[in-house]
């Protein structure tokens, strides 16, 4: 039997969006057990994170986050399309599950990586 699992996190992340919403999130995330080997490109997109391949489905504007699983699929995570929660799981930076993740962000070499490889803003002339 193929199943859709949550997993807590990605559970409680559903759990608190709107009713009406996660009704129709869930109807547009329609996959079936064949479908994995062909993903729509235009819906779906798939990466690599410590050794597993994960799959994005892009719905409205969230994106979940799920792996293949011996039972049917695992969704991680469903998040905010141009959030920096979002950000930060495509990024693999720390994410905490509570509190100030923009303050988490600014504590790693990553971040900080990032922000000096960002070029500089020119100077107003007076």
């Amino acid at each position: 039997m193929f199943q859709v699992i949550f997993n807590p996190v990605s559970a409680s992340e559903m759990s608190a969006l709107p009713k009406d919403l996660q009704l129709d999130l869930l109807a547009e995330f329609q996959i079936f057990p064949e479908d994995l080997n062909s993903l729509d490109e235009a819906n779906f997109s798939m990466f690599q994170r410590d050794g597993r391949t994960l799959h994005r489905f892009r719905c409205k504007d969230y994106r979940i986050y799920f792996e293949r699983h011996t039972d049917g699929i695992v969704i991680h995570r469903v998040l905010h399309k141009n959030t920096i929660r979002d950000f930060l799981f495509r990024s693999k930076l720390p994410m905490a599950n509570e509190g100030d993740h923009a303050d988490q962000a600014e504590r790693t070499e990553q971040f900080w990586k990032m922000i000096q490889e960002t070029p500089a803003t020119t100077e107003k002339k007076a």
